[in-house]
């Protein structure tokens, strides 16, 4: 395995459990991908607020799989309030998208009805676009054809119902706005997160450092099964060996490997690296998948500021706000640490640390009164420039499957074609669809990763 992402991890795993003696070699010197921690003036910081739904059933069995599933928080029910900047030096407008009870998708119903920040008669026209939504047939390929954006206004939504309800959950879970995302994508998100199931949306978050629930734990589980890991090893090719019949050949920096199967879990712009040109088709085409940027803004506050466990912000340059004050082992009485995470962020990558750090902490306060009056302790920006493929229309031809012109060689990663965007969950997804793959090149198919519904 090529990558200890949560995609490699995901497929090492399930290789090592069909019976396969694996070697996993990863070029950086942590597991874990681009979920990440570090520590930083006594604070564990992740590199990102990684959350997932309890519709991510694939990650939810990756977290039970390697010793984490009691490590992470989950909502009862859905429960979001959404804040918007009142007056200056006034309250700030809330409202809270809180679900019920009732089957989907009238579970959604009363709190949009009461959500304040539309008119009235967007609230109502919002059934107007969730109603065909939950019956599109997400592998038309018409759907991948226009952006979310427009297949919205068709569907009787306002500029100001995109901009303040559907961009809401539309940034943070595709990493672009309606504007530009593919309606493919956004479709599958509310689909299957809000649409078709009552409970689907409930938000889990980690309560440890990111590091330490993937990639430690995954480290262990993986030394459990006997697998090798090599962290700090670059691959440089994979092709077929010149030797045995139907064996593949792995050169690093280091050494040479042989394989029966290979399982690729690298970035989409790190695959010509790897493999030969046209060992899939449309790989001459990857370039065209792009990418788009997470920025986080991690901000220590002198007293504790917000009881919100996490929140949204619209009409504001907060995306949203995380308390990571517990899990990043800050000790009681030493204030609270939230952390804003701003999707969607190329706009950020030029700018300077000390510039975007200021801005965050003036918006946040017009969203947190407690805000106001406290001390900024300190201001940490993380930026993640590649954090996801950039989902606009277009992108479902570009995604390939697992299988390659090469016998053996295998594709993972949240990048392929999961119909999934690119999140944990899409990740895991892909790994153990990979695994499924690999064993099967390499001849071991009595223990088979079950397909994931």
């Amino acid at each position: 395995v090529v990558g200890a992402g949560l995609a490699g991890l995901a497929a090492a795993l399930a290789c090592a459990d069909g019976g396969a003696a694996v070697t996993v070699i990863e070029r950086r010197r942590r597991l874990g991908g681009l979920t990440w921690s570090f520590e930083h003036d006594g604070r564990w910081i992740d590199n990102g607020q990684h959350v997932f739904l309890r519709c991510c059933t694939a990650y939810r069995d990756f977290l039970a799989r390697i010793g984490s599933a009691g490590d992470v928080q989950m909502q009862d029910r859905l429960d979001v309030t959404v804040l918007r900047p009142g007056r200056p030096g006034g309250q700030p407008a809330e409202a809270r998208l809180r679900r019920n009870g009732l089957p989907a998708p009238l579970h959604m119903g009363a709190a949009l009805l009461r959500y304040r920040h539309l008119r009235v008669l967007d609230r109502l026209r919002l059934a107007l676009a969730a109603l065909p939504l939950r019956r599109v047939d997400l592998d038309d390929p018409a759907l991948d054809a226009e952006t979310f954006g427009a297949w919205l206004s068709r569907h009787g939504q306002s500029p100001r119902a995109i901009e303040a309800m559907w961009d809401l959950i539309c940034v943070p879970t595709v990493n672009l706005p309606a504007a530009e995302a593919s309606a493919a994508m956004g479709a599958k998100v509310f689909q299957t997160g809000l649409l078709t199931d009552t409970s689907a949306a409930d938000i889990g978050w980690s309560s440890i450092p990111l590091g330490r629930l993937h990639g430690e734990r995954a480290a262990v589980a993986l030394a459990h099964v006997g697998a090798e890991v090599s962290a700090g090893e670059r691959v440089v090719s994979v092709e077929e060996g010149k030797g045995s019949a139907g064996r593949l050949e792995v050169r690093t920096e280091a050494r040479r490997l042989d394989a029966d199967a290979v399982v690729l879990a690298v970035p989409h712009h790190a695959v010509n690296d790897i493999v030969a040109p046209a060992t899939f088709a449309g790989q001459g085409e990857l370039g065209r998948l792009g990418a788009s940027a997470i920025v986080d803004v991690h901000l220590l506050y002198d007293r504790r500021v917000t009881d919100f466990t996490l929140a949204a912000g619209i009409d504001s340059p907060i995306g949203w706000v995380f308390d990571r004050t517990v899990s990043s082992g800050l000790a009681g009485g030493r204030g609270q640490y939230l952390a804003v995470s701003l999707s969607a962020a190329d706009v950020h990558l030029g700018r300077r640390p000390e510039d975007l750090g200021p801005e965050v902490v003036t918006a946040l306060a017009t969203l947190l009164p407690g805000a106001r009056h406290a001390k900024v302790l300190d201001i940490l920006v993380t930026k993640e420039h590649k954090a996801t493929f950039r989902a606009v229309p277009g992108t479902a031809a570009l995604r390939p499957g697992p299988l390659t012109r090469t016998p053996g060689v295998v594709l993972a990663g949240a990048w392929t074609d999961t119909g999934w965007p690119a999140t944990m969950e899409g990740a895991v997804r892909s790994g153990l669809g990979a695994a499924r793959a690999a064993l099967v090149a390499a001849g071991s198919t009595r223990r088979l990763p079950e397909e994931v519904a």
